[in-house]
């Protein structure tokens, strides 16, 4: 990306805005599902969340982090549109597949309620209302925990703004 990229000011700035945003939904819905969102084994979870964000959209996680690797595209232009359009297909298959698995999981683990909250609540694309689960889950948010979870997230996007910044000032200054 970085290779090819040839960012503006304009593209830094709107896709800045699209990465923050991003990272907003990841960060809400961190702060209520706890490190349980960081496992790299199987599949699992402790409890059925269907509060913040998951109250919108199912995986609100996955789609905060599509809006991060749009946003990247948008900030560096790299290949635009070709190489974002690629990559966000690339993450929205990868992320169909792991869900498909995650959803099996859920089905067995939460029964009805999660049947219930599937039926309301979309996969990937956000309703409008709230949802409002008739047995809700005790975990509340903890802005804590969503800092201690996205600590490597943060760093990630800065080092990444920073690089395409960075093209962006030797791209000027080369002229």
């Amino acid at each position: 990306m970085l290779v090819f990229a040839e960012p503006t000011i304009s593209s830094i700035l709107i896709g800045l805005m699209i990465v923050l945003t991003g990272e907003a939904i990841r960060f809400w819905g961190v702060s209520i599902a706890g490190s349980e969102t960081r496992t790299t084994g199987t599949v699992g979870g402790t409890y059925l969340i269907t509060s913040g964000p998951f109250a919108y959209v199912r995986n609100p996680l996955y789609v905060g982090n599509m809006l991060l690797y749009a946003g990247v595209g948008v900030m560096s232009m790299a290949l635009f549109p070709w190489l974002l359009i690629v990559a966000v297909g690339w993450f929205y298959l990868q992320y169909y597949l792991i869900v498909t698995k995650e959803e099996e999981y859920l089905a067995v683990r939460f029964g009805p309620a999660y049947d219930h909250y599937r039926k309301h609540v979309g996969r990937f694309i956000p309703r409008v209302t709230t949802y409002v689960s008739p047995n809700p889950p005790p975990k509340v948010m903890s802005t804590r925990d969503g800092i201690a979870s996205e600590r490597r997230t943060f760093q990630a996007i800065l080092l990444v703004t920073l690089l395409v910044v960075a093209k962006y000032v030797y791209l000027e200054w080369r002229g």
